[in-house]
């Protein structure tokens, strides 16, 4: 069992405490003391002060012959006051008073001497000074005067007898007040040496040692070590100092294993920066799937020094895992795991879980339920899930021929790294669909333009060849030549609004100058017209995205394409302005317009090209609006804002 523990401070508390309270009680009985000898020399100086009075008595006896005759009264009045004052002396000795202080002393049978000089006075004086009192006459004061005077000599005998033995304990008394004082000091030196010698063992040395063992540490004496001198609170640093000291001393001579290790965990944390990085530089590359994953194998295959490796994706329905890219592996496995079902076997439970697992092929597990790893002579194989986001794409495997093991580490690599390749087959797989979106896109808008101006001029050359064929049937030869001339110049305009289509579908805003491909726009459509035209460019901006611009060439060329065909117009002006706002395109022509409150089924037929445009618009985010009126021209006007995103 431990002792109890006591704290330097209750030490230091109760070692001054007693000294406080031995110096308080020696102070005491030094004061009591004096007090007592204060009183003795006032009840000494109060009985040489009876004997005093005794003799004035006498004297005033011995001299009251003559003045007793004239003044008898005065007299007696005197003596009475002598009396009475000898009295209350006689009586304050006998009591004491603390108040003065007066006290008789206590020892050699002072008190008893005191009483019976008091008896004597009361019964041997006062009777006979009591009746001169009453009858001071001189007759009587000379039959009682040679009686009275060897009566006082007796009483005062005894006084001065009373006096020497007041005086010789006071003596003593004195004698015991200053041995005293000089005990006190004896104490006050004894105890101030033991004061030291206290906070020399409890502090002073205490803290010597600390600072000799810290000085010993500074110069790389780990085998320094303080001595627990207590139970106190420099017992407990004693004790703090050594365990630290050990602890130093540890991690001294285990220091370059420390720093060996650290440099290893550094190496390996810096070797798994690099494969995340040359493999996620790889995957940001352009390719197919089975680029990727064929390069992503090549790359961890290398890495982590495996014999062979694959890539299983899972089909449409997530129920099988399909082998899509193997490297080192031979036909026969490649012929017997093709297709694995996705609860087979380890590679099943990686895809099952989103997971990354590693089993001995020698250990055979739960999770090992196929041998078609052990036959190809394999004694280790990986199975890590290659996932994107939630959702798991897939597993890849790589397999070891020897005892290799895989850390935790290295599975948790594996995992980032099967992440990253999902990540970059999802990428391919929504540029991909990306694509077919905008392929799709494309061939509605190339659809609608061919309806609204290839297919409609067909439509109507069908019917001109059938008015051909009455007119021929019916030998009306001028009907058929005015027929034959409308034929051909629909097939004339079926051509000129092909060849409008295939240079509005090759245009392309290059060097991204949106304003030279309006006016080189504009410029055809005055060759093949006639129509006067006017292109307004204001501002200065940053260029927009390429997509952007092209989509706003197509939609103007739309426009124009409806001046063109529909409009009958003189001139058109197109307005391009440019600022940090965004974008602004105007399209004006001074042609016949139209009412558009007009909801016809041939109206919506004849405005399929400002359907076009709204959609194109839609595409980019812009804001599409057309004006026009029966005789008073068409304007098409196209907002483009810029957006500026905020940093945080």
């Amino acid at each position: 069992m431990l002792p109890a523990r006591t704290s330097i401070a209750t030490k230091i508390t109760g070692i001054l405490l007693v000294f406080f309270l031995v110096a308080l009680t020696a102070i005491g009985l030094t004061l009591f003391m004096s007090w007592h000898l204060q009183g003795a020399a006032a009840a000494i100086n109060d009985a040489g002060s009876l004997r005093m009075r005794a003799y004035r008595i006498d004297q005033l006896l011995s001299r009251a012959n003559a003045s007793s005759l004239t003044e008898p009264l005065a007299f007696a009045e005197r003596l009475r006051r002598e009396l009475d004052d000898f009295e209350r002396v006689l009586d304050e000795l006998r009591r004491g008073n603390p108040q003065r202080p007066l006290f008789i002393p206590k020892d050699a049978g002072i008190p008893g001497d005191v009483e019976r000089m008091a008896q004597f006075w009361a019964t041997q004086i006062r009777p006979v000074l009591d009746a001169i009192v009453l009858e001071p006459e001189p007759g009587r004061l000379t039959s009682n005067l040679v009686e009275f005077d060897r009566t006082v000599k007796t009483f005062v005998s005894g006084i001065n007898d009373v006096v020497l033995k007041m005086e010789r304990s006071y003596a003593r008394n004195t004698d015991i007040l200053r041995a005293s004082q000089v005990s006190l000091i004896a104490l006050a030196v004894i105890g101030t040496l033991i004061l030291i010698r206290f906070f020399f063992v409890l502090v002073i040395r205490p803290v010597t040692e600390l600072q000799d063992g810290m000085k010993r540490m500074e110069q790389d004496d780990f085998n320094a070590r303080v001595p627990v001198l207590g139970s106190d609170e420099f017992g407990e640093l004693s004790e703090g100092f050594n365990r630290m000291a050990v602890h130093l001393q540890g991690l001294y001579a285990t220091l370059e294993e420390r720093v060996a290790a650290k440099t290893q965990s550094l190496a390996e944390k810096n070797r798994e920066l690099e494969i995340l990085y040359s493999i996620g530089g790889f995957l940001r590359e352009p390719n197919d799937v089975d680029g990727l994953c064929q390069g992503f194998l090549e790359r961890v295959q290398a890495t982590f020094g495996a014999r062979a490796s694959s890539a299983r994706l899972l089909d449409q329905n997530s129920q099988n895992l399909c082998l899509t890219v193997q490297c080192g592996l031979d036909e026969s496995f490649i012929m017997r795991e093709a297709v694995l079902d996705c609860g087979d076997c380890v590679c099943g439970e990686a895809a099952r879980r989103g997971a990354s697992f590693v089993c001995e092929v020698d250990r055979p597990t739960a999770l090992m339920t196929l041998g078609g790893c052990r036959l190809a002579g394999f004694r280790v194989v990986s199975a890590t899930a290659i996932t994107a986001g939630k959702q798991t794409l897939g597993i890849y495997n790589l397999y070891f021929t020897d005892m290799r093991p895989l850390s935790d580490s290295d599975q948790l690599l594996l995992e980032a790294l099967g992440q990253q390749l999902g990540i970059a087959i999802e990428n391919q797989r929504l540029q991909a669909s990306g694509r077919e979106l905008a392929v799709s896109e494309e061939r509605n808008l190339l659809a609608r333009e061919l309806h609204d101006s290839i297919a409609q001029g067909l439509a109507f050359m069908n019917l001109q060849v059938q008015m051909l064929e009455d007119a021929l049937d019916r030998n009306e030869p001028r009907e058929a030549r005015d027929t034959l001339a409308m034929l051909r110049q629909g097939v004339q305009e079926s051509y000129d609004d092909v060849r409008e289509l295939l240079v509005h579908f090759r245009t392309r805003v290059e060097k991204q100058d949106l304003g030279m491909a309006i006016a080189a726009t504009l410029r055809r459509l005055a060759d093949q017209t006639g129509i006067a035209t006017d292109l307004k460019i204001e501002g200065d901006a940053a260029p927009l995205d390429p997509e952007a611009e092209t989509q706003i060439l197509y939609i103007v060329q739309e426009a124009l394409s409806n001046v063109r065909k529909h409009a009958n117009a003189r001139s058109v002006k197109v307005a391009l302005r440019r600022g940090v706002e965004g974008l602004l395109v105007t399209v004006r022509d001074d042609g016949v317009g139209f009412d558009e409150a007009d909801r016809s089924t041939a109206a919506r037929e004849a405005h399929i090209g400002l359907q076009i445009m709204r959609e194109r618009a839609a595409r980019i985010g812009s804001q599409f609006a057309v004006s026009s009126s029966p005789g008073n021209g068409t304007e098409v006007r196209l907002e483009l804002p810029r957006l500026y995103k905020e940093i945080h």
